[in-house]
């Protein structure tokens, strides 16, 4: 199968062949003939599979050759993202894709001056990438009108109908024209997604070319069990044994994110961090560092699993497990993409038993684990595997309590100094602590 044979036109099959697209890849076939017929779509796809090419092909030739021409401060396609970086990214993809096409695109998103971006849309825009929240104070101000809009795109459309994002969908929604085309593209569907995604579209047709919720096979996945305090320790260790040339991890926090940033750098590692409390201008600077070979180790939140677009990247590491299992499959997505190999390794404590659980079953594998001699961890983390079952809650370890000299130790009071082992096979008399000076009360 070649692009040719999908109907695409000769501006952007020079294009693609500009780019070095030989042949389409499994969604990119699947999803490309049904939107250039005006379909409803909701597709589902691996993170790194084309799911980008797929929508925006024909979208291009449908505004190239469809629909009048767009007027000032109005779109004719709107793509809706949950993050700057994913943001930037595809409008990358989009301006490269229309290069031979008389068709303008730009994107806009929080953490930036708004007047610029106002200014932009004064001339109209065919092809708008934003984020919610800044596409919303647009519109309010009335910078960008929805009369035009032909097409709606929501890209990693789990997130986007997500509860943090179904307040500004709403009234997104509320502000579209009636009749449009609406197309969901996305690595990973919940149920409860594809419900709420159902009453949107119009009789959509639904794709899907993998295993739901499975991460790409191209990526080697295993977990290293540790104590959680143990955790940066162990990552500078892996990083000097396996000998990692670059290498993205993930925290769950910002402040998380800074501590081993600061740590690397410390042992003269390059390093850097990105997160939401960092400008955009700064996470930007980050990114462009890392992808350009500048930066060793990129320390991130969940705000760069999905967007980041990188070549050859060998190493994604979990310093923590994800809260929602999804996104997991999002994080190990940025290796292994576009025919590449990669791997995956997951940093796992006690406390993260029932993530990496739902992981399990959510990707329908259980992960491979390792144990590094001297990291074996004092709290054990349970088995488990991919039908749910943790084999083995973990113990927690039992507090002594002290008082009147004598240690507690399973009910019985015995001397300071004495184990229950040491003690007297007789009934040891129990010492009263000096804080219960009531009288006791006797069983019934």
């Amino acid at each position: 199968m070649t692009f040719a044979s999908l109907g695409l036109i000769e501006p952007l099959l020079r294009a693609l062949e500009a780019l070095g697209y030989q042949t389409p890849t499994p969604v990119q076939a699947k999803a490309i003939p049904p939107v250039l017929e005006g379909r409803d779509l909701m597709a589902a796809a691996q993170t790194g599979t084309g799911k980008t090419a797929g929508f925006a092909l024909p979208l291009l030739q449908r505004l190239t050759m469809e629909g009048p021409k767009v007027v000032a401060n109005s779109v004719r396609a709107l793509v809706l993202v949950p993050t700057r970086e994913l943001a930037e990214q595809v409008h990358e993809a989009i301006r490269q894709y229309a290069e031979h096409l008389p068709l303008t695109t730009y994107a806009v998103y929080g953490g930036v001056s708004i007047n610029p971006q106002m200014m932009k849309l004064r001339r109209g825009v065919d092809v708008l990438v934003a984020t919610p929240g800044r596409l919303l104070d647009l519109h309010r101000q009335n910078a960008v009108k929805f009369s035009q809009v032909q097409t709606l795109i929501l890209d990693e459309a789990d997130r986007m109908l997500d509860l943090g994002f179904s307040e500004e969908l709403r009234d997104i929604y509320a502000a579209l024209p009636k009749r449009r085309q609406t197309l969901l593209f996305s690595a990973t569907f919940s149920d409860s997604i594809r419900a709420l995604a159902g009453q949107m579209l119009d009789n959509p047709l639904s794709i899907e070319v993998s295993p739901r919720n499975i991460a790409a096979s191209s990526v080697k996945q295993w977990v290293v069990t540790v104590d959680k305090k143990r955790k940066s320790e162990l990552f500078i260790h892996l990083l000097k044994k396996q000998r990692w040339s670059q290498v993205l991890v993930f925290a769950k926090t910002r402040v998380g994110v800074d501590q081993l940033v600061d740590r690397l750098q410390g042992l003269s590692i390059n390093a850097d961090g990105i997160h939401g409390d960092k400008p955009q201008a700064t996470r930007q600077r980050a990114l462009d560092r890392f992808k350009a070979g500048e930066v060793q180790i990129l320390v991130a939140t969940d705000v760069a699993a999905r967007g980041l677009d990188i070549d050859d990247l060998p190493t994604v590491v979990n310093l923590d497990l994800p809260i929602v299992a999804e996104d997991y499959v999002h994080r190990i997505g940025r290796t292994g993409r576009a025919g590449q190999t990669g791997e995956a390794i997951s940093l796992v404590c006690a406390d993260e038993v029932e993530l990496l659980s739902a992981i399990e079953v959510l990707t329908r594998q259980t992960l491979q684990r390792r144990e590094e001699p001297d990291f074996i961890p004092e709290h054990r983390v349970p088995a488990t595997d991919a039908s749910g079952q943790i084999l083995k809650k973990p113990k927690k370890p039992k507090k002594q309590k002290t008082g009147g000299g004598g240690k507690r130790n399973l009910g019985k009071w015995v001397d300071s100094g004495e184990t229950v082992a040491e003690a007297p096979a007789a009934k040891p008399v129990r010492k009263v602590p000096a804080f219960n000076t009531g009288p006791r009360k006797r069983k019934p």
